[in-house]
């Protein structure tokens, strides 16, 4: 794709699926867009109100004490220790920086940025801005030469695929032996369901089992949208290598790139507050206890899954069939083809819709099931 060459916005394809499933006598049952539906909690809510009185720009870095609440974030619940205020730095929501990280890295021209191959489509249009090139692979051995900046995604949007331990540890060797970045995205890490992470923390990229305390061009991603209900605050952060987050803090200050105060103050409070993740976690678990065997029953395979977002489904067939029988339905997913070309017969499905509409659309699915 030519530099300044832009495709057009996928979601735009779905406007008659969404006006098929609008004319189910039921309703709709929007399983398309991650977007939260739940109540943002109380504490954040006044946390934000409390700091209204923002005359004064705020810091790009960050405030002391968010930047404080981030660090130790990482360490209680995703077991990442040794970071310090140095390495961290909030950000407009995540999806800005996941479109803007090549160019203000100085990836261009020539450079490979590699992703995964069930991506969130902002991977390579990032490297489009920047000039570069998208490459889409999950294998290391694989990446080539000139890539500047890798992609992992854990758990993975779409498909909740989990990368554990030793897998991420072989994706920092691969990177550093081709002198890349490596960037973690980790915006679901609070979603696990199947065994082993319905007990344990999902890993992340900067935990010391997996850079041997040396976090040099390695750096997560973490978002408030999903575990906070903040997706309306634009609430985000990365983390780990000082000297890519003092790039990128100068980048950001030349272009004016800052959180708003009162959002600052309200991010540090969510963080700090673990019972309020809790809580939302119970309701997208009930959500997925029904959505899931529902669609088995309809004839879908599920495929990963095993923490995140989403469910990654299939019926073996292409997935704007599925996109169309979900339609008549009543019920709006995503197709496959969203996410790049390896998986034209998968279609994402949400659990981010009222725990009425999870059960209505569970009870259409039903009604269809394969006998």
């Amino acid at each position: 794709m030519a530099l300044g060459a832009l495709p057009e916005y996928p979601w735009d394809l779905m406007v008659p699926y969404r006006a098929r499933a609008m004319s189910h006598r039921d309703g709709i049952v929007d399983l398309s867009i991650g977007s939260p539906v739940d109540r943002t909690p109380t504490v954040v809510r006044d946390a934000l109100a409390a700091a209204t009185d923002a005359h004064s720009y705020p810091a790009t870095i960050g405030t002391a004490a968010l930047r404080r609440a981030i660090v130790d974030w990482f360490a209680r619940r995703r077991g990442v220790v040794g970071l310090d205020a140095e390495a961290v730095l909030p950000t407009i929501g995540s999806k800005e920086l996941v479109a803007l990280l090549p160019f203000l890295l100085g990836v261009g021209a020539g450079d490979r940025v590699v992703h995964p191959r069930a991506a969130y489509p902002t991977y390579e249009m990032g490297a489009v801005f920047a000039g570069a090139t998208a490459v889409a692979s999950d294998d290391p051995d694989d990446w080539p030469e000139h890539t500047r900046l890798v992609w992992v995604n854990s758990p993975g949007n779409p498909d909740g695929r989990v990368l554990g331990i030793d897998e991420l540890r072989r994706a920092v060797g691969r990177a550093r032996e081709l002198g890349a970045v490596i960037v973690s995205d980790e915006c679901y890490a609070e979603l696990g369901w199947e065994a082993p992470w319905d007990a344990a923390p999902v890993p992340s990229i900067l935990d010391p089992r997996v850079t041997d305390g040396d976090t040099t061009h390695v750096l997560a991603i973490y978002s408030l949208s999903k575990q906070s209900n903040m997706a309306g605050y634009r609430a985000a952060f990365v983390a780990g290598c000082h000297d890519s987050i003092a790039r990128l803090t100068t980048a950001r200050k030349h272009a004016g790139l800052m959180v708003p105060a009162p959002l600052q103050a309200a991010m540090t409070v969510a963080l700090g507050d673990d019972a309020h993740v809790a809580e939302q976690k119970e309701r997208y678990r009930s959500r997925r206890s029904l959505l899931k065997p529902a669609l088995q029953d309809a004839g879908f395979r599920i495929d990963h899954s095993e923490a995140g977002l989403y469910l990654w489904a299939t019926e073996g067939r292409d997935a704007w069939e599925s996109i169309g029988r979900l339609a008549d339905l009543g019920i709006l997913g995503g197709p496959g083809h969203f996410y790049g070309t390896h998986f034209p017969q998968h279609v994402r499905l949400s659990l981010t819709a009222p725990d009425e509409r999870i059960a209505s659309g569970a009870a259409r699915l039903r009604a269809t099931a394969v006998r």
